[in-house]
């Protein structure tokens, strides 16, 4: 990288971490866990979801992409075996 990019790259990076006020670096305010977190036994929004039947939404979409996920690799392992065939009868 040329002396102007890094130069250029470190004045942005410099002036983000210079100019952008704290409270707007994090995501949300920390709040204190108690005593009755720990304890606490229910999970409201996957109760929502099941209520509503939306949980099998969730649960289908996941299932679709990882099978999507698990088509593609086996796909590409197939072409790399017949590249590497390929490679070592030559």
């Amino acid at each position: 990288m040329s002396f102007k990019k890094t130069v250029a790259s470190f004045l942005i990076a410099f002036s983000t971490i210079i100019l952008v006020p704290k409270s707007e670096i994090f995501a949300q305010d920390k709040i204190a866990i108690t005593e009755q977190d720990y304890n606490n036994g229910e999970v409201e929004m996957a109760d929502k979801l099941r209520e509503n039947g939306k949980i099998y939404v969730v649960v289908g979409s996941l299932t679709a992409v990882l099978i999507g996920v698990f088509v593609y690799l086996f796909s590409l392992e197939k072409k790399l075996g017949k590249v590497e065939k390929e490679l070592a009868q030559k």
